[in-house]
């Protein structure tokens, strides 16, 4: 099986020495210090390193690879995470290699007729930070920058065993390597996962792949067909029956990203495996050219030489991320791995990176860490079960076939999109337009999910249970007495 090498961070993407200027949890830093294992180097392990460096720990990060990098694809950084990137110092960093998309569109595959729009130009204002469009390599990079003055980096380091009650972890060369505390963020394919359910979560196939590409843009500014896609940052969306195409403009809107969900036909689950872009072009040949929007898809395809593709796998909500020695815990995708329907992947682990880091800050004593990982699970496992359900429920909107369900799934965003057109023109005052299919344009939905903040969220937590059942020293006698 062919796979893609690393991809390079963009040049504006770099953060290097600006968390050594930056505090986190003002200024707190916990008083009992933790060795930390994290085991995983992605998105959800490097931003779990930084936080916990931030809070005061030790932290020792293990990576099986020989080298850093991430693969050829865009991701989205939603209100929900770019507040936490902001407040950790890279805002400016975001602004330069990212862009801000202006709204998302949903087309009809066959005509290209728009159904739905929900304009994204207010997202600051209505949730209190943007939204951004980022290669995923650039925001590697950031996270990667920010956790380096913590982290003591172990590359080639493949953990094969865990003693859960040490607790240690034992690397593919026999080493042993003894902390406090192991974080596995080790991904779908989860060795820590193993450790502390003592099974592997099953992996459930949706009958989805999808194919990944990336063009340059200066390839459609040339053509007055395809240049709106760049002048007007919209995030486009096609959906056709058992399958949909989203694309949006990365790196400052001089790459085009491309992503094509369509039937599986036996691809494998990896993020690096190669496609064939001939194959791709077949599989969405049924998009037919029926509009000028359609040959422009046509067109975008014809453009890509090579392309990812990625067998999507559902896996359902665990019942417990810690272990029963409270000296193991998951986060990220090796507790709760998302569809990309929703683009909330990255973003939980990031959430939940921030949410650990804020409550072991309070960690004055060793009787207090079981405590705060529960409350670490109690806060966390919810909202990502959650968003994976939405996750789920958008394959559905988006694949359905032609007939009476696709026309009322129409029907309905483009009532909800002329709702959102009259207020865009100051007609009418605010509508929920709760329940509406694009869940773009459902305010309830999208409060819940773009205004979250992980570290008020972790406060809250603190002062409401918290600082009552474990704060100060007095309280201490009456924990262990428990244990």
């Amino acid at each position: 099986m062919a796979t893609h090498e690393p991809v390079a961070a963009h040049r504006a993407a770099s953060a290097e020495g600006i968390s050594l200027h930056t505090q986190l949890y003002d200024g707190r830093k916990a008083s009992h210090r933790l060795h930390v294992l994290v085991v995983g180097c992605g998105m959800g392990g490097l931003a779990a390193a930084h936080c916990l460096g931030q809070a005061g720990h030790k932290v020792t990060l293990f990576e099986s690879a020989a080298a850093i990098g991430e693969v050829g694809a865009g991701i989205q950084v939603t209100p929900n995470v770019s507040r936490l990137l902001r407040r950790w110092g890279v805002g400016d960093a975001l602004e330069s290699v990212a862009v801000r998309p202006d709204a998302i569109v949903l087309r009809k595959y066959d005509t290209g007729e728009r159904v739905a729009y929900t304009s994204w130009a207010d997202m600051e204002r209505r949730y209190g930070s943007p939204y951004y469009h980022i290669h995923r390599a650039d925001l590697h990079k950031l996270l990667f920058d920010l956790a380096v003055p913590y982290m003591d980096l172990r590359l080639k380091s493949s953990v094969v065993a865990v003693d859960p009650d040490a607790p240690s972890v034992t690397l593919a060369t026999g080493e042993v390597v003894h902390g406090d505390l192991i974080v596995g963020a080790d991904g779908i394919k989860s060795t820590i996962q193993r450790v502390v359910l003592g099974h592997t979560n099953p992996a459930e196939p949706t009958g989805d792949a999808v194919y990944r590409a990336i063009i340059p843009s200066h390839l459609l500014l040339k053509d007055p067909e395809l240049k709106g896609f760049i002048d007007i940052p919209e995030m486009t969306g096609w959906m056709g029956p058992g399958r949909h195409i989203m694309a949006y403009n990365i790196r400052a809107k001089k790459e085009f990203n491309i992503v094509l969900a369509h039937p599986d036909d036996g691809s494998v689950e990896s993020w690096t495996a190669e496609g064939s872009a001939d194959k791709m072009r077949a599989d969405f040949a049924d998009f037919e050219p029926r509009s000028a929007l359609l040959t422009s898809i046509r067109k975008l395809l014809s453009f890509v030489n090579s392309t990812l593709k990625w067998r999507l796998m559902d896996r359902q909500p665990l019942k417990k991320w810690i272990h029963p020695s409270y000296k193991v815990i998951l986060l990220g995708d090796a507790c709760h791995p998302m569809l990309p329907y929703r683009a909330q992947g990255a973003a939980m682990a990031i959430e939940d990176a921030a949410v650990l880091g804020n409550l072991l800050s309070r960690l004055q004593h060793p009787a207090q860490l079981r405590g705060l990982l529960q409350a670490y699970e109690d806060l966390r496992l919810p909202r990502t079960a959650e968003t994976q359900r939405q996750s789920r429920l958008n394959q559905k909107i988006f694949h359905l076939p032609d007939g009476p369900e696709q026309e009322a799934r129409d029907a309905q965003m483009r009532a909800a999109m002329e709702i959102e057109l009259k207020l865009l023109r100051g007609e009418g005052g605010e509508a929920t337009l709760e329940g509406s299919p694009n869940q773009w344009a459902d305010r309830k939905k999208n409060e819940a999910q773009f205004a979250y903040d992980a570290d008020a969220e972790a406060e809250r937590w603190w002062r409401e249970v918290g600082e009552r059942s474990l704060g100060g020293a007095d309280k201490f006698e009456s924990v262990l007495s428990k244990l």
